[in-house]
C-alpha cells in the first residue's frame, strides 16, 4: 500500500467533524475527530457556527497529516461528506452572514406557508403546487420547516437585513467546498431540499424557472450546480500549505452524508439497501427509476451514481436518544452528577442492554424526540416512556430506547418494501449505532432481517466520500465498490424473539395512533 493513490475525506456531521485518510481500496488508514457545539434554541431552533466546521477541520487535518501515515504525495484529492438541509447565508466573499440555520430546526414552518399553500388544498400543500413539486423534484418542502427552502424565507423574513447582504445560500457540504476550492457551487443532492430543480433525469439536474419563480428567493442567491464527482478545481494553496499537503491537490465536490454512506456502505447495486445508524437515521437503497411516496415521505432522488436515484426513508432521531439518556439524565452536570471522568458510557450501556431480556420487561420507549418525519411526518409528537412500573430498573430503560428506535425503523421498513416492490434481502448496517452488537442485534430481531455490520462503520460516509474522489480522478468505478467493503458480521433473527418483539411493534403504532393528537395540543 506504500503507493497506493489515498484521499482526505471529510466527514461533518452534526456532533463534529472527523476527517479521515483512506486508500484505494478503502482502507481506513487514521482519522481524527473533533467536535462542533450545537446551539438549540427557543421555538424549535438549531443552528451552528460555520467558522467552528472549518476550524474543525483543520484541526482534525493537520493533526492526522502529522503522523505521517502515508506518504503525503500519495493524497490525490479532498472530499466532503456531510450534514445535509442545513442552510448558510454567505456574502460575495464567501463570509457567513449568521449562523447555519441546520437541519433540525423548525422556525421556518409559518413562513413556508407562504409558498405552500392555497386552494384546493392536498395533505397540508395547495394541490396544484404539490403535483408541481413531486413532478419535478420528487418530494416537496417539508412542513415542519426542516428544509432549506424554510430555512431560506425565515432568514428573508427574520433576518431583512441579512438576507440582502447574501449573495449565495449555501448548503453544509457547499460551505465546505468554498472553504476548500473558492468556489460556489451546490451538487444535485445538496440543493435537492431547496426544492427548485428539475431531477427528472438524476445525470443533468437543473434549475426549474417554474419552481424558482414560486419559492420567495431571488433566483440569483443559488449557486452552480454540479454533478458529485466533479473536480472543483485545486484546493486552495493556503489551505494545502497550511496542512503540509503538496500543490494541485484536487477538491472534489462529494456529498451529503446520505448519499455518501449509500456509496461507503457497499450497497451500491439495485434495490441493496444500507441502514445507517446516527444522531439520525435512514435506510436507502439505488433504484433505476424516480418515484415518490408523499404519505409515507418515501422519495427516489438524485444521488452520486449517474443514471441512478436513491430511494431514502429517514428517522428523525435516533442515536440522539442515547446521546439525551448520556447528557440529560445519566450524566447531566447538576448537583447530582459527581463523575469528572465518565465511562465510556455507549459500551457500558451495550453490557446492560445484553442482560436485559426482549421487551425490556414491558417498557416500550418511543425514540421521537425532536419530532418524526417517517413513517409519519409530525413535528408535534415527542419521545415517552409507555408501561414503567415499580418493577423495573435502569437497566429496563436502556434496552428499551435500543428497542424504540428499531421499532420505529420497523415501522419504515413496510412502506419502504412497497416502495421498491420487493423484499430486501439484509441490511448493511454503518453509522456510529452499527458499532453496537447488540444493537445489530436487536435491529435483526425486531425487523426479521438479517443485518450485515459494515467493518468500520463509524467511517462510512468518509468511505464514500473517498471512493467519489476516486471515481472523479478515474481510478476506480461505482461498481468495483462492493468488492472493497468488508463485513464484520452477520446478525440474523433470533426466533424467541419473534412474538414479544410482534406484540410490541402493535402497541408502538397503536400508541402514535392514539396519542397524536394529545401532542399537537402541547405542542402545536
Amino acid at each position: 500500500m506504500a503507493n497506493e493513490p489515498c484521499f482526505l475525506a471529510v466527514d461533518l456531521g452534526t456532533s463534529g467533524c472527523k476527517t479521515a485518510i483512506i486508500s484505494l481500496s478503502g482502507k481506513v488508514l487514521g482519522w481524527e475527530f473533533q467536535e462542533v457545539p450545537l446551539k438549540v434554541l427557543p421555538n424549535g431552533g438549531a443552528e451552528q457556527d460555520p467558522h467552528d466546521w472549518w476550524n474543525a477541520f483543520l484541526f482534525t487535518a493537520k493533526r492526522l497529516i502529522a503522523k505521517n501515515l502515508v506518504d503525503v504525495e500519495t493524497i490525490q484529492a479532498v472530499c466532503c461528506s456531510t450534514q445535509g438541509e442545513g442552510t448558510v447565508a454567505v456574502d460575495r466573499d464567501g463570509n457567513p452572514l449568521m449562523n447555519c440555520v441546520l437541519w433540525m430546526d423548525m422556525r421556518g414552518a409559518q413562513n413556508l406557508k407562504q409558498i405552500t399553500g392555497g386552494f384546493p388544498e392536498v395533505a397540508g400543500y395547495e394541490a396544484m403546487k404539490l403535483a408541481r413539486w413531486i413532478n419535478l423534484t420528487g418530494g416537496a418542502p417539508s412542513l415542519t420547516g426542516k428544509d432549506p427552502s424554510a430555512h431560506m424565507l425565515f432568514i428573508r423574513d427574520v433576518f431583512p437585513e441579512v438576507y440582502a447582504m447574501t449573495y449565495k445560500f449555501l448548503n453544509v457540504l457547499d460551505y465546505m467546498n468554498l472553504c476548500l476550492s473558492g468556489r460556489f457551487v451546490a451538487t444535485p443532492d445538496s440543493i435537492l431540499t431547496s426544492w427548485v430543480t428539475d431531477n427528472r433525469d438524476s445525470a443533468n439536474v437543473k434549475y426549474s424557472p417554474a419552481l424558482l419563480k414560486n419559492c420567495g428567493i431571488d433566483p440569483d442567491k443559488f449557486p452552480e450546480i454540479v454533478p458529485c464527482d466533479a473536480i472543483l478545481g485545486e484546493l486552495k494553496s493556503e489551505v494545502a500549505e497550511s496542512l503540509g499537503l503538496k500543490p494541485g491537490v484536487k477538491v472534489v465536490a462529494g456529498a451529503i452524508d446520505t448519499t455518501s454512506a449509500a456509496i461507503g456502505s457497499g450497497a451500491v447495486g439495485d434495490y441493496e439497501g444500507h441502514l445507517y445508524i446516527g444522531t439520525s437515521s435512514w435506510i436507502a437503497a439505488h433504484v433505476p427509476f424516480k418515484k415518490t411516496d408523499i404519505g409515507s415521505s418515501l422519495a427516489s432522488v438524485p444521488c452520486a451514481i449517474p443514471g441512478k436515484f436513491l430511494m431514502i426513508v429517514m428517522q428523525t432521531t435516533a442515536g440522539g436518544n442515547l446521546t439525551f439518556l448520556r447528557d440529560k439524565i445519566l450524566y447531566h452536570k447538576d448537583e447530582l452528577m459527581r463523575e469528572e471522568h465518565l465511562p465510556d458510557v455507549y459500551r457500558v450501556m451495550d453490557r446492560i442492554a445484553e442482560r436485559v431480556p426482549a421487551g425490556s420487561n414491558g417498557v416500550i420507549y418511543t425514540p421521537w424526540i425532536y419530532g418524526e418525519r417517517s413513517p409519519i411526518e409530525d413535528s408535534n409528537v415527542r419521545a415517552s416512556i409507555i408501561n414503567l412500573s415499580l418493577e423495573n430498573s435502569r437497566e429496563d430503560l436502556i434496552r428499551a430506547f435500543l428497542e424504540g428506535v428499531a421499532m420505529n425503523t420497523r415501522w419504515m421498513l413496510g412502506p419502504t418494501e412497497k416502495f421498491l416492490g420487493r423484499k430486501f434481502e439484509a441490511l448493511n448496517i454503518v453509522g456510529g449505532g452499527a458499532k453496537s452488537g447488540i444493537w445489530c442485534q436487536i435491529f435483526a430481531d425486531v425487523m426479521n432481517l438479517p443485518i450485515r455490520q459494515v467493518k468500520d462503520p463509524i467511517e462510512v460516509n468518509a468511505r464514500g466520500a473517498a471512493f467519489i474522489a476516486a471515481e472523479a480522478l478515474g481510478l476506480l468505478k461505482f461498481s468495483d465498490l462492493q468488492k472493497h467493503v468488508e463485513f464484520e458480521t452477520v446478525y440474523t433473527p433470533n426466533p424467541a424473539n419473534r412474538a414479544i418483539y410482534d406484540k410490541i411493534y402493535a402497541e408502538f403504532v397503536t400508541y402514535y395512533k392514539q396519542t397524536k393528537d394529545i401532542y399537537k395540543r402541547l405542542n402545536g
